[in-house]
């Protein structure tokens, strides 16, 4: 029998403007303490960021998931949040905050192949 992985998992919001409370999935992340898996995954729809704020620019958003990404990936960026450990590093990631990048709740599950579950996810709340 294979083996079941525990794992958390939130959605990545792009907020434009926190007081209207709208937003747009525009990633995952994906973390398993066990295995020391964390690994965020984004695709930005430039036409569907634009509807829903002309104002904000995608190199802009770009540069905000890349420290995103740097910090989950624990790959110095000037930022000591990104020296934390994994599980540091997913809360913290995860944590509500009124910014630009904004997480869903966090969520459970079980999975045998963690990469290919960040796929599945992805694919059903993300694209």
């Amino acid at each position: 029998m294979p083996e079941l992985h525990l794992y958390e998992y939130a959605v990545v919001r792009v907020v434009p403007k926190v007081e209207r409370e709208e937003f747009l999935n525009i990633g995952m992340i994906l973390f398993c303490k066990k295995t020391n898996f964390i690994e965020a995954k984004f695709h930005l729809d430039a036409h569907k960021i634009y509807c829903l704020a002309k104002d904000l620019t995608i190199e802009e958003l770009r540069e905000n998931i890349k420290a995103f990404e740097n910090i989950c990936l624990g790959k110095s960026c000037k930022s000591l949040i990104a020296d934390l450990d994994g599980p540091s590093r997913f809360r913290w990631l995860t944590a509500s905050r009124s910014t630009i990048l904004q997480c869903s709740k966090v969520h459970p599950g079980l999975s045998e192949n963690l990469n290919q579950t960040l796929e599945n996810l992805f694919d059903q709340l993300v694209k």
